[in-house]
Protein backbone atom coordinates (compact mmCIF):
# COMPACT_ATOMS: atom_id res chain seq x y z
CA UNK A 1 0.00 0.00 0.00
CA UNK A 2 2.82 2.39 0.92
CA UNK A 3 4.60 1.56 -2.34
CA UNK A 4 1.39 2.28 -4.30
CA UNK A 5 0.91 5.64 -2.59
CA UNK A 6 4.55 6.51 -3.21
CA UNK A 7 4.19 5.63 -6.91
CA UNK A 8 1.02 7.71 -7.24
CA UNK A 9 2.78 10.65 -5.57
CA UNK A 10 5.64 10.44 -8.06
CA UNK A 11 3.23 10.27 -11.02
CA UNK A 12 1.25 13.27 -9.70
CA UNK A 13 4.46 15.26 -9.18
CA UNK A 14 5.65 14.52 -12.72
CA UNK A 15 2.30 15.56 -14.16
CA UNK A 16 2.33 18.77 -12.12
CA UNK A 17 5.86 19.52 -13.30
CA UNK A 18 4.77 18.95 -16.88
CA UNK A 19 1.95 21.46 -16.50
CA UNK A 20 4.32 24.02 -14.98
CA UNK A 21 6.88 23.66 -17.74
CA UNK A 22 4.18 23.98 -20.40
CA UNK A 23 2.90 27.20 -18.84
CA UNK A 24 4.20 30.32 -20.60
CA UNK A 25 5.56 33.34 -18.77
CA UNK A 26 3.23 36.33 -19.18
CA UNK A 27 2.89 39.96 -18.17
CA UNK A 28 -0.25 42.10 -18.47
CA UNK A 29 -0.33 45.87 -18.85
CA UNK A 30 -3.12 48.43 -18.67
CA UNK A 31 -2.60 51.92 -20.10
CA UNK A 32 -4.78 54.78 -18.88
CA UNK A 33 -5.34 58.25 -20.33
CA UNK A 34 -5.21 61.75 -18.86
CA UNK A 35 -5.68 62.21 -15.12
CA UNK A 36 -6.56 65.86 -14.71
CA UNK A 37 -7.44 68.10 -11.78
CA UNK A 38 -9.77 70.97 -12.58
CA UNK A 39 -11.02 73.24 -9.78
CA UNK A 40 -14.38 71.43 -9.34
CA UNK A 41 -12.49 68.15 -8.92
CA UNK A 42 -10.30 69.63 -6.20
CA UNK A 43 -13.34 71.02 -4.40
CA UNK A 44 -15.11 67.69 -4.75
CA UNK A 45 -12.27 65.87 -2.98
CA UNK A 46 -12.23 68.25 0.00
CA UNK A 47 -13.85 67.17 3.25
CA UNK A 48 -14.82 70.57 4.66
CA UNK A 49 -15.16 69.13 8.18
CA UNK A 50 -11.58 67.83 8.36
CA UNK A 51 -9.85 69.92 5.71
CA UNK A 52 -8.50 66.70 4.16
CA UNK A 53 -8.68 65.60 0.52
CA UNK A 54 -9.85 62.17 -0.60
CA UNK A 55 -10.17 60.93 -4.20
CA UNK A 56 -10.77 57.24 -3.50
CA UNK A 57 -14.43 57.25 -4.56
CA UNK A 58 -13.44 58.58 -8.01
CA UNK A 59 -11.70 55.31 -8.91
CA UNK A 60 -13.67 52.70 -6.96
CA UNK A 61 -15.77 51.43 -9.91
CA UNK A 62 -12.77 50.85 -12.19
CA UNK A 63 -10.27 49.75 -9.54
CA UNK A 64 -10.97 46.00 -10.06
CA UNK A 65 -10.17 46.32 -13.77
CA UNK A 66 -6.98 48.29 -13.06
CA UNK A 67 -5.90 45.78 -10.44
CA UNK A 68 -6.42 42.89 -12.87
CA UNK A 69 -3.17 43.82 -14.65
CA UNK A 70 0.39 43.21 -13.49
CA UNK A 71 1.17 46.88 -14.15
CA UNK A 72 -1.07 49.88 -14.82
CA UNK A 73 0.37 53.05 -16.38
CA UNK A 74 -1.37 56.45 -16.50
CA UNK A 75 -0.63 60.03 -17.57
CA UNK A 76 -0.59 62.43 -14.62
CA UNK A 77 -1.52 65.76 -16.22
CA UNK A 78 -1.21 67.91 -13.12
CA UNK A 79 1.62 68.94 -10.84
CA UNK A 80 1.72 68.07 -7.16
CA UNK A 81 3.19 71.42 -6.20
CA UNK A 82 1.34 71.88 -2.93
CA UNK A 83 -0.92 74.73 -1.89
CA UNK A 84 -2.50 76.86 -3.18
CA UNK A 85 -4.20 74.21 -5.28
CA UNK A 86 -5.38 75.27 -8.71
CA UNK A 87 -6.89 74.01 -11.96
CA UNK A 88 -6.63 75.13 -15.56
CA UNK A 89 -4.49 76.73 -16.90
CA UNK A 90 -1.87 76.16 -14.18
CA UNK A 91 -2.53 72.84 -12.43
CA UNK A 92 -1.59 71.91 -8.87
CA UNK A 93 -3.52 69.11 -7.20
CA UNK A 94 -3.29 67.60 -3.71
CA UNK A 95 -0.92 64.64 -3.45
CA UNK A 96 -3.95 62.61 -2.27
CA UNK A 97 -4.86 62.34 -5.97
CA UNK A 98 -1.71 60.28 -6.57
CA UNK A 99 -2.36 58.30 -3.39
CA UNK A 100 -5.81 57.32 -4.69
CA UNK A 101 -4.26 56.31 -8.00
CA UNK A 102 -1.86 53.97 -6.22
CA UNK A 103 -4.50 52.50 -3.92
CA UNK A 104 -6.71 51.86 -6.94
CA UNK A 105 -3.98 49.85 -8.67
CA UNK A 106 -2.05 52.35 -10.79
CA UNK A 107 1.64 51.48 -10.55
CA UNK A 108 3.22 54.05 -12.89
CA UNK A 109 2.48 57.74 -13.48
CA UNK A 110 4.24 59.33 -16.44
CA UNK A 111 4.79 63.05 -15.98
CA UNK A 112 6.05 64.57 -19.25
CA UNK A 113 3.17 66.60 -20.65
CA UNK A 114 2.33 70.18 -21.58
CA UNK A 115 1.34 71.03 -17.99
CA UNK A 116 4.37 69.62 -16.16
CA UNK A 117 6.04 73.06 -15.95
CA UNK A 118 2.88 74.90 -14.82
CA UNK A 119 4.34 75.66 -11.38
CA UNK A 120 7.97 75.93 -12.43
CA UNK A 121 10.70 74.16 -10.50
CA UNK A 122 8.44 73.84 -7.45
CA UNK A 123 5.92 71.88 -9.49
CA UNK A 124 8.42 69.47 -11.06
CA UNK A 125 10.27 68.79 -7.82
CA UNK A 126 7.07 68.62 -5.77
CA UNK A 127 5.60 66.04 -8.15
CA UNK A 128 8.74 63.90 -8.14
CA UNK A 129 9.07 64.06 -4.36
CA UNK A 130 5.41 63.23 -3.80
CA UNK A 131 5.54 60.22 -6.14
CA UNK A 132 8.77 59.01 -4.54
CA UNK A 133 7.27 59.28 -1.04
CA UNK A 134 4.25 57.25 -2.19
CA UNK A 135 6.55 54.73 -3.90
CA UNK A 136 4.83 55.27 -7.25
CA UNK A 137 7.03 54.53 -10.25
CA UNK A 138 7.43 57.42 -12.69
CA UNK A 139 9.41 58.83 -15.60
CA UNK A 140 9.31 61.81 -17.95
CA UNK A 141 10.48 64.62 -15.64
CA UNK A 142 13.61 64.68 -13.51
CA UNK A 143 15.32 66.67 -10.77
CA UNK A 144 18.48 67.18 -12.84
CA UNK A 145 20.58 65.56 -15.56
CA UNK A 146 21.99 62.95 -13.17
CA UNK A 147 18.48 61.93 -12.13
CA UNK A 148 17.57 61.63 -15.82
CA UNK A 149 20.66 59.55 -16.58
CA UNK A 150 19.76 57.12 -13.80
CA UNK A 151 15.97 56.98 -14.16
CA UNK A 152 14.96 57.90 -17.70
CA UNK A 153 14.31 54.33 -18.81
CA UNK A 154 11.77 52.80 -16.44
CA UNK A 155 11.94 49.00 -16.47
CA UNK A 156 9.04 46.85 -15.28
CA UNK A 157 9.93 43.23 -14.45
CA UNK A 158 7.58 40.31 -13.91
CA UNK A 159 7.66 36.58 -14.73
CA UNK A 160 10.98 36.69 -16.62
CA UNK A 161 9.72 39.53 -18.85
CA UNK A 162 11.33 43.00 -18.88
CA UNK A 163 9.43 45.97 -20.30
CA UNK A 164 11.04 49.39 -20.80
CA UNK A 165 9.08 52.66 -20.71
CA UNK A 166 10.17 56.06 -22.05
CA UNK A 167 7.99 59.19 -21.82
CA UNK A 168 8.00 62.41 -23.88
CA UNK A 169 5.96 65.56 -24.51
CA UNK A 170 5.67 67.77 -27.58
CA UNK A 171 6.09 70.87 -25.37
CA UNK A 172 5.35 72.66 -22.12
CA UNK A 173 2.90 75.39 -23.21
CA UNK A 174 5.76 77.75 -23.96
CA UNK A 175 7.04 77.67 -20.38
CA UNK A 176 10.81 77.30 -20.10
CA UNK A 177 12.05 74.19 -18.32
CA UNK A 178 13.54 75.48 -15.04
CA UNK A 179 17.16 74.52 -14.44
CA UNK A 180 18.45 72.12 -13.29
CA UNK A 181 15.26 70.07 -13.84
CA UNK A 182 14.74 68.06 -17.03
CA UNK A 183 11.64 67.34 -19.08
CA UNK A 184 11.73 64.81 -21.91
CA UNK A 185 10.87 66.62 -25.15
CA UNK A 186 9.78 64.62 -28.17
CA UNK A 187 12.60 65.57 -30.52
CA UNK A 188 13.87 62.80 -32.75
CA UNK A 189 17.55 63.03 -31.79
CA UNK A 190 16.79 62.69 -28.07
CA UNK A 191 14.34 59.84 -28.61
CA UNK A 192 16.73 58.00 -30.94
CA UNK A 193 19.54 58.27 -28.40
CA UNK A 194 17.27 56.96 -25.64
CA UNK A 195 16.06 54.06 -27.79
CA UNK A 196 19.63 53.02 -28.58
CA UNK A 197 20.55 53.25 -24.90
CA UNK A 198 17.57 51.07 -23.94
CA UNK A 199 19.00 48.23 -26.02
CA UNK A 200 21.88 47.89 -23.56
CA UNK A 201 19.34 46.91 -20.88
CA UNK A 202 17.99 43.93 -22.84
CA UNK A 203 14.32 44.87 -22.48
CA UNK A 204 11.90 42.45 -24.15
CA UNK A 205 9.52 45.19 -25.26
CA UNK A 206 10.13 48.95 -25.47
CA UNK A 207 7.18 51.27 -24.89
CA UNK A 208 7.01 55.01 -25.58
CA UNK A 209 4.27 57.00 -23.84
CA UNK A 210 4.02 60.28 -25.71
CA UNK A 211 2.08 63.53 -25.29
CA UNK A 212 1.27 64.75 -28.81
CA UNK A 213 -1.35 65.65 -31.41
CA UNK A 214 -4.07 68.27 -31.71
CA UNK A 215 -6.55 68.77 -28.89
CA UNK A 216 -10.12 67.55 -29.51
CA UNK A 217 -9.25 65.94 -32.87
CA UNK A 218 -10.55 62.37 -33.18
CA UNK A 219 -8.08 61.45 -35.93
CA UNK A 220 -4.30 61.42 -35.52
CA UNK A 221 -2.44 64.17 -37.35
CA UNK A 222 0.10 63.49 -40.08
CA UNK A 223 2.81 64.53 -37.63
CA UNK A 224 1.66 61.91 -35.10
CA UNK A 225 1.77 59.26 -37.80
CA UNK A 226 5.21 60.42 -38.94
CA UNK A 227 6.63 60.31 -35.41
CA UNK A 228 5.03 56.91 -34.80
CA UNK A 229 6.62 55.47 -37.93
CA UNK A 230 9.99 56.91 -36.88
CA UNK A 231 9.73 55.29 -33.45
CA UNK A 232 8.65 51.92 -34.82
CA UNK A 233 11.41 51.90 -37.45
CA UNK A 234 13.99 52.50 -34.73
CA UNK A 235 12.97 49.71 -32.39
CA UNK A 236 9.96 50.84 -30.33
CA UNK A 237 7.34 48.10 -29.97
CA UNK A 238 4.37 49.88 -28.37
CA UNK A 239 3.30 53.56 -28.49
CA UNK A 240 0.72 55.05 -26.13
CA UNK A 241 -0.52 58.57 -26.87
CA UNK A 242 -2.17 61.30 -24.83
CA UNK A 243 -3.04 65.04 -25.03
CA UNK A 244 -5.98 65.34 -27.48
CA UNK A 245 -8.47 64.70 -24.60
CA UNK A 246 -10.55 62.58 -26.97
CA UNK A 247 -10.10 59.01 -28.16
CA UNK A 248 -8.15 58.25 -31.32
CA UNK A 249 -7.67 54.94 -33.11
CA UNK A 250 -5.65 51.91 -31.96
CA UNK A 251 -3.74 49.42 -34.09
CA UNK A 252 -2.03 46.09 -33.53
CA UNK A 253 -0.28 43.99 -36.14
CA UNK A 254 2.91 42.81 -37.76
CA UNK A 255 4.59 44.04 -40.92
CA UNK A 256 7.95 43.65 -42.64
CA UNK A 257 9.16 47.14 -41.70
CA UNK A 258 8.24 47.26 -38.00
CA UNK A 259 7.77 43.65 -37.01
CA UNK A 260 5.16 43.35 -34.26
CA UNK A 261 3.73 46.72 -33.23
CA UNK A 262 0.89 48.24 -31.22
CA UNK A 263 -0.24 51.86 -31.00
CA UNK A 264 -2.99 53.86 -29.30
CA UNK A 265 -2.81 57.38 -30.72
CA UNK A 266 -4.85 58.87 -27.85
CA UNK A 267 -6.54 57.21 -24.88
CA UNK A 268 -8.68 60.28 -24.14
CA UNK A 269 -9.55 61.55 -20.66
CA UNK A 270 -9.55 59.13 -17.75
CA UNK A 271 -10.85 61.75 -15.33
CA UNK A 272 -11.41 65.49 -15.75
CA UNK A 273 -14.12 68.11 -15.50
CA UNK A 274 -14.36 68.39 -19.28
CA UNK A 275 -17.97 67.68 -20.26
CA UNK A 276 -18.10 68.54 -23.96
CA UNK A 277 -19.03 65.77 -26.35
CA UNK A 278 -16.28 63.08 -26.64
CA UNK A 279 -14.13 64.62 -23.84
CA UNK A 280 -16.01 63.07 -20.90
CA UNK A 281 -14.40 59.64 -21.13
CA UNK A 282 -11.65 57.51 -22.59
CA UNK A 283 -10.28 54.01 -22.98
CA UNK A 284 -8.07 51.74 -20.91
CA UNK A 285 -5.90 49.64 -23.22
CA UNK A 286 -4.98 46.16 -21.97
CA UNK A 287 -2.03 44.30 -23.49
CA UNK A 288 -0.93 40.77 -22.63
CA UNK A 289 2.68 39.82 -23.29
CA UNK A 290 3.73 36.18 -23.45
CA UNK A 291 7.23 34.68 -23.49
CA UNK A 292 7.95 31.47 -25.37
CA UNK A 293 11.40 30.18 -26.32
CA UNK A 294 12.94 33.44 -25.03
CA UNK A 295 10.77 35.48 -27.42
CA UNK A 296 8.20 37.93 -26.03
CA UNK A 297 5.13 38.59 -28.14
CA UNK A 298 1.82 40.39 -27.75
CA UNK A 299 -0.67 37.56 -27.23
CA UNK A 300 -3.79 39.66 -26.64
CA UNK A 301 -4.87 43.29 -26.86
CA UNK A 302 -8.19 44.99 -26.18
CA UNK A 303 -9.76 48.03 -24.55
CA UNK A 304 -12.32 49.06 -21.97
CA UNK A 305 -14.48 52.14 -22.53
CA UNK A 306 -14.70 54.37 -19.44
CA UNK A 307 -16.90 57.38 -18.80
CA UNK A 308 -16.81 60.05 -16.08
CA UNK A 309 -20.12 60.18 -14.22
CA UNK A 310 -20.51 63.65 -12.73
CA UNK A 311 -23.30 64.40 -10.30
CA UNK A 312 -24.02 67.45 -8.17
CA UNK A 313 -25.39 67.29 -4.64
CA UNK A 314 -25.73 70.21 -2.23
CA UNK A 315 -23.82 72.41 -4.65
CA UNK A 316 -20.84 70.04 -4.77
CA UNK A 317 -19.68 68.03 -7.77
CA UNK A 318 -18.93 64.33 -7.47
CA UNK A 319 -16.98 62.25 -9.97
CA UNK A 320 -16.86 58.50 -10.62
CA UNK A 321 -15.08 56.76 -13.48
CA UNK A 322 -17.51 54.17 -14.86
CA UNK A 323 -16.66 51.03 -16.87
CA UNK A 324 -19.17 51.42 -19.68
CA UNK A 325 -19.88 47.79 -20.56
CA UNK A 326 -20.46 46.88 -16.91
CA UNK A 327 -23.12 49.56 -16.48
CA UNK A 328 -24.58 48.79 -19.88
CA UNK A 329 -25.07 45.16 -18.82
CA UNK A 330 -27.06 46.31 -15.77
CA UNK A 331 -29.19 48.67 -17.86
CA UNK A 332 -27.38 51.62 -16.22
CA UNK A 333 -28.78 50.81 -12.80
CA UNK A 334 -28.60 53.71 -10.36
CA UNK A 335 -28.01 56.42 -12.99
CA UNK A 336 -30.38 59.24 -13.84
CA UNK A 337 -31.87 59.69 -17.31
CA UNK A 338 -29.66 62.69 -18.16
CA UNK A 339 -26.47 60.79 -17.27
CA UNK A 340 -27.63 57.71 -19.18
CA UNK A 341 -28.26 59.85 -22.26
CA UNK A 342 -24.79 61.43 -22.09
CA UNK A 343 -23.06 58.12 -21.41
CA UNK A 344 -24.84 56.40 -24.29
CA UNK A 345 -23.79 59.24 -26.61
CA UNK A 346 -20.16 58.84 -25.54
CA UNK A 347 -20.34 55.08 -26.06
CA UNK A 348 -21.98 55.47 -29.47
CA UNK A 349 -19.42 58.04 -30.64
CA UNK A 350 -16.52 55.93 -29.37
CA UNK A 351 -17.74 52.63 -30.80
CA UNK A 352 -18.50 54.23 -34.14
CA UNK A 353 -14.99 55.72 -34.36
CA UNK A 354 -13.09 52.70 -33.08
CA UNK A 355 -15.21 50.17 -34.93
CA UNK A 356 -14.30 51.85 -38.22
CA UNK A 357 -10.68 52.82 -37.56
CA UNK A 358 -9.17 50.28 -35.13
CA UNK A 359 -7.02 47.48 -36.50
CA UNK A 360 -7.10 44.21 -34.51
CA UNK A 361 -8.05 45.94 -31.24
CA UNK A 362 -11.52 45.08 -29.93
CA UNK A 363 -13.56 46.28 -26.97
CA UNK A 364 -13.46 44.05 -23.89
CA UNK A 365 -17.05 43.79 -22.69
CA UNK A 366 -16.51 41.24 -19.91
CA UNK A 367 -13.58 40.22 -17.68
Amino acid sequence: MKKLLFLLLIIFSLKSFGRQTEQKDSLSLIFIGDIMGHVPQIKSALDSATGEYNYMNVFEKVAPLIQSADFAVANLEVTLAGKPYSGYPSFSSPAQLAYACKESGIDVLVTANNHCCDKGKRGILGTINALNSLKILHTGTFKDSLDRANNNLLILRRNNINVGILNYTYGTNGISIPKPTCVNKADTLTMLSDIKNSKTFCVDKLIVVIHWGAEYESSPSQRQIKIANFLFRNGVDIIIGSHPHVIQKMEYGTNEEFGEYCIAYSLGNFVSDQRKRKTNGGVMLKIMLTKENDKVKISDVGYYLTWVHKTIANGKSNYKIIPCSLYESTNFKGMGSYSIQKMKLFMSDSRDLLGKSNINVKEITSE
